[in-house]
């Protein structure tokens, strides 16, 4: 590459080649000094430069740093004493000119006062005054600052990228021709895909041949492979382990489970919390404070060392790295624990909630209705007999109670017959004619009045509801024979998980839910709820979430479901659970737990309330370095160069105990039915 076009004077040489360094630090600014830049070489070289120094700014930042940290070394100890200069200018243009162009640029076009105001006003006074060792070193701590938020951004988001880079790149499909390789982002829905062991799913789907185990740690993270058959579900980017799995694809592209996370991340990735806005308030206010507190050192001692060493030590790094080190680390490490977290402003919501509001279906409870219970209540009909009459009459229907007893009837070996006739009474129960005979199920197609003249009927169904369960009496020709009963069964990690959450602090978890008070009083008895509020539609739980947060409540909102995305938007967080693969749409959600399991809650709120504390004792720390350096440089204590140190000392110390928070575990509060059946 032609660096040297034409004349090659030495002269020329050192000016060209201070382009060229210009070049490597200023690589994000060349619209500031572009024109100066031409006259030293021709466009078509400056492209060349820009194509090989344009690197990441990271990089460019990392090597800057350790650039500037060597020669500082070699400044302090006077290892060059042959050079015209002193060689800390080096690290003062390497690390403080991108400071200084931030902190004009801001002024100029946005007037917005930052930290690098501060810090180019403390690097430029330590210059003037010929502190050249203090003023490189300002500049270099700063960026050495910069440098390890960005190692704890990246080790945060390590695996949110590895989750990006899970995108299946080729799938094989099958046609009539044969398999045939293509693109995975061709698939369509309806396509049949084959997966070999070891090859990442392309797509959401169905298996529809085989057996296998399934990889899902990234996703959901589970410690343990989980076993798919016909009919399983698998999600695109998940690993087949074991056999090979025909699957019918049912979701592909954007609309895959794998893609709804990337977007999420990308969110994580660029929303800010508000604590962080709150920091640059608290920079902007820290300006004119520390000019007032120079002048007024200058005025009274008159000396001016000290007035520029109270600039040095009132630059506000560890104040504003406090926040957004400890937010990253926290979304990393929750990330490794299956919890995707959009932004810090959820985290700190989520390290004020003093109430849980929880729906109940699918959340609390598994979300699948099960025969629990066939009460013969009448000596004529046996219970074999019931249950073949009872599922003929509910084969049509498409009611998940009536899907319950037949997929019941049919694991119980019953042969189901089809209904003469039938009739769905919304709200009410099915009527059919099935085997001759009219088969009537349900309280209020029965009649409440009929069913309280059988004395015996009406308690075990008052019974049965005490218990949880929803009673559904059967008459056959006018006359009640019997009551089945279906149940959603209670998730098994539900209970300790919501006594963990009381012991750490919420005071109030009510069940909302649109079952009748019975049901769902039986079931928030055995769960463990303070509070339940039965028969409620979807704006019923908004009203309810509202009168909550009118006392002053933080309400934190755990659904599953599409009915629950006002209430999940209307809380102070929302939370949504078993959201890999589903439908509900995780944008009205702050946070997303990537598998059903609700025993990753306590962890959850026990990380941000962590993760609350941790910011705070940054800002105080910073706060009280920075108030007693100012001090000590009164009184002539601290010098530029020993204030550089003590000050931004303190910044690495905040990363540093911000990225500790990478290495949190609370493997106490992690309730996972997984782990404890495999125990």
């Amino acid at each position: 590459m032609d660096f040297l076009p034409g004349r090659t004077s030495s002269n020329t040489v050192f000016k060209r080649f201070g382009v060229i360094v210009l070049d490597v630090v200023m690589v994000p600014y060349y619209d500031v000094y572009t024109p100066w830049g031409y006259m030293a070489y021709s466009e078509v070289t400056r492209m060349n430069i820009v194509k090989h120094l344009r690197v990441s700014e990271e990089t460019r930042t990392l090597a800057l740093t350790i650039v500037s940290g060597i020669v500082l070394f070699a400044s302090f100890f006077k290892w060059t004493p042959s050079l015209p200069f002193d060689i800390a200018w080096i690290a003062i243009a390497l690390s403080g000119i991108p400071i200084v162009y931030g902190a004009i640029k801001g002024l100029v076009t946005e007037f917005d006062v930052t930290a690098d105001v501060l810090v180019a006003i403390a690097l430029i006074a330590s210059v003037i005054v010929g502190e050249y060792f203090a003023a490189g070193e300002v500049a270099f701590i700063m960026q050495l600052g910069k440098v390890l938020e960005d190692v704890t951004a990246g080790k945060s988001h390590k695996s949110l990228q590895a989750l990006i880079k899970l995108t299946p790149q080729k799938a094989w499909i099958r046609t009539p021709e044969g398999e045939k390789e293509i693109p995975a982002s061709e698939a369509k829905s309806g396509d049949i895909l084959i997966v070999r062991p070891g090859q990442a799913i392309p797509v959401d789907g169905l298996v529809i041949r085989g057996s296998s185990s399934v990889d899902q740690s990234v996703m959901t993270g589970e410690s343990l492979p989980v076993e798919k058959t016909e009919g399983s579900e698998v999600f695109q980017g998940t690993i087949n382990q074991e056999g090979a799995l025909e699957i019918r694809a049912t979701s592909v592209g954007q609309d895959s489970s794998l893609q709804k996370m990337i977007r999420l991340v990308e969110e994580a990735e660029e929303n800010k919390a508000p604590i962080v806005r709150i920091a640059d308030k608290w920079a902007r206010l820290l300006v004119p404070v520390a000019l007032a507190c120079a002048a007024a050192i200058w005025i009274i001692t008159k000396d001016v060392y000290r007035a520029v060493t109270a600039l040095v030590v009132f630059c506000p790094c560890s104040l504003i790295l406090a926040t957004p080190t400890a937010m990253m680390a926290a979304i990393g490490t929750a990330t490794k624990r299956g919890i995707l977290i959009k932004s810090g402003a959820a985290v700190e919501a989520a390290s004020k909630v003093d109430t849980l509001v929880v729906d109940k279906t699918g959340t609390l409870t598994q979300g699948r209705l099960q025969v629990e219970e066939i009460v013969v209540v009448d000596g004529s009909i046996g219970r074999e007999e019931l249950l073949r009459k009872v599922a003929g009459a509910e084969r049509l229907s498409e009611h998940p109670i009536g899907k319950a007893i037949v997929a019941y009837a049919l694991a119980e070996g019953v042969s189901i017959i089809e209904p003469e006739a039938f009739e769905m009474q919304m709200g009410k129960g099915v009527v059919a004619k099935v085997e001759g005979c009219l088969v009537t199920i349900g309280e209020k197609a029965i009649g409440q009045e009929y069913i309280a003249l059988n004395s015996r009927a009406a308690q075990d169904i008052e019974r049965l509801q005490e218990k949880g369960k929803t009673a559904l009496p059967v008459a056959i020709d006018g006359t009640l024979v019997g009551i089945i009963t279906v149940a959603d069964s209670l998730r098994d990690d539900a209970p300790k998980a919501l006594a963990a959450l009381k012991a750490g602090g919420l005071d109030r978890i009510v069940m909302l839910t649109g079952d009748n008070e019975t049901v769902a009083r039986a079931i928030g008895e055995r769960v463990g709820v303070t509070e339940v509020r039965a028969s409620l539609l979807p704006e019923g739980k908004v009203d309810s979430i509202k009168n909550l947060q009118a006392e002053g409540r933080t309400v934190a909102m755990l659904g599953d479901g599409v009915n629950d995305a006002p209430a999940l938007a209307t809380a102070s967080v929302g939370i949504v659970m078993g959201a890999i693969g589903s439908d509900v749409s995780i944008e009205a959600a702050d946070i997303a737990l990537m598998s059903d399991e609700i025993g990753r809650l306590p962890f959850l709120f026990a990380l941000c309330r962590k993760t609350r504390r941790r910011i705070i004792f940054n800002i105080v720390f910073s706060m009280f370095i920075n108030f007693g350096a100012i001090i000590l440089a009164g009184f002539g204590i601290l010098n530029p160069v020993t204030a550089a140190l003590v000050h931004n000392g303190g910044s690495v110390f905040v990363v540093v105990n911000s990225a500790l928070l990478l290495a949190y575990r609370g493997d106490d509060l992690m309730f996972s039915r997984k782990e404890e059946s495999r125990a």
